[in-house]
């Protein structure tokens, strides 16, 4: 490497090459990296800029760093979230899959778990405003789970349903059954015909730093979903919270005629 480059450009062209390593396999998700030290003398370089790059690589999220050194993170691929088909119900129920999280996990041939209470509860401001009850009472079960794939926390996710329709029903228990909240809100006469879904990127809360295993200056995706029967009536509002740095976001839709 040549080590007239500017300081900014090596650090940077030294993240490229272990980059480069990691998804190659030359180093395998988990394995321990070398020491700052011989990473410098591996790539050539010198150590402080072989320790500007392996910052930049795990505010990526492609590593993370402990007292016992460096470590390539167990998922260095990123998930790819599917909003166009992971709501269709043989996609949610394919494999007896408890709903689309698990499913597109399964696709990608990681194992999903995930570890969910449910409660009844007062619901937000705007949950109560889109769910048409009412917010200064308990008026909605609340699904909160922290959801992981080959035991790595990928998402969190609360779901609003109205009490009115989801008590004493299946949606009260840990497991849904296949193809999830969804299935059985149709099997009670509310299926979903519309989907919405808002999106912003923001810095994670204390909280989503400690249960999804994050760096405080990482980003995650806030993504608000909203599903509407076919006469308009929201009947699920969930809140899900991803980390950039494992997670694609993919849409597509027809257009009409263009002439």
């Amino acid at each position: 490497m040549n080590q007239d480059e500017p300081r900014r450009a090596t650090f940077r062209a030294v993240a490229d090459e272990v980059r480069g390593r990691i998804k190659g396999g030359t180093y395998a998700p988990g394995t321990k990296l070398p020491t700052e030290g011989e990473l410098a003398d591996q790539i050539g370089t010198n150590r402080g800029t072989a320790a500007q790059a392996l910052r930049l690589l795990a505010s990526e999220g492609l590593i993370h760093k402990s007292r016992r050194g460096a470590f390539v993170h167990r998922i260095v691929t990123k998930i790819l979230r599917d909003s166009t088909s992971r709501y269709v119900r043989a996609r949610r129920e394919e494999g007896q899959a408890r709903g689309a999280f698990e499913a597109e996990i399964r696709a990608l041939g990681l194992t999903p778990s995930s570890v969910t209470a449910t409660h009844h509860m007062k619901p937000p401001a705007w949950v109560a405003d889109l769910l048409g009850v009412d917010a200064n009472s308990v008026s909605t079960l609340a699904r909160v789970r922290r959801m992981l794939a080959d035991d790595v926390p990928v998402q969190l996710a609360t779901s609003y349903l109205p009490l009115e329709i989801a008590a004493g029903t299946r949606l009260e228990e840990i497991d849904t059954g296949p193809g999830g909240s969804k299935s059985r809100l149709a099997e009670l006469g509310h299926a979903q015909a519309l989907i919405t879904e808002e999106i912003e990127v923001r810095s994670p809360t204390p909280e989503e730093v400690e249960a999804l295993d994050m760096a405080e200056d990482q980003r995650v995706f806030e993504i608000a979903h909203i599903g509407r029967t076919e006469d308009g009536r929201a009947v699920e509002v969930t809140v899900h919270v991803l980390p950039t740095h494992l997670w694609r976001l993919s849409y597509s839709w027809p257009l009409g005629p263009t002439h």
